[in-house]
């Protein structure tokens, strides 16, 4: 479901899914609590590749945020559409810093 690399230092996590939905939210909060739980706590969620979020899924994004608490940063990167627009919507363009693809959220969190 996830894919990780490093660049400079920041785990950048790639969402290799079409949609975050019930089903397929618990496995991507595991997948994302071992990232946080093996020491990465600055990291950027690729959702390119995402086409749905529902709110389970949403629900499991925030949980991964909780679990950073004031330690961690997560960045969302690459949401278009209809996810982009759950973001907005939800108002969760203010909880979450969205930027239009990877190398904007690793620069950001980098400085």
């Amino acid at each position: 479901m996830l894919s990780t690399n490093l660049r400079n230092n920041i785990l950048v996590v790639r969402v290799e899914e079409k949609r975050i939905d019930a089903s397929k939210a618990p496995t991507f909060k595991d997948e994302m609590a071992k990232c946080i739980e093996a020491g990465q706590n600055q990291l950027v969620l690729d959702l390119s590749q995402v086409d749905f979020i529902d709110s389970s899924g949403l629900g499991a994004l925030v949980s991964c945020l909780k679990r950073l608490g004031p330690r961690g940063s997560l960045a969302v990167a690459g949401a278009t559409g209809a996810v982009s627009r759950l973001f907005t919507l939800t108002r969760m363009d203010r909880v979450f810093a969205l930027h239009a693809n990877v190398d904007s959220a690793v620069e950001q969190l980098s400085a």
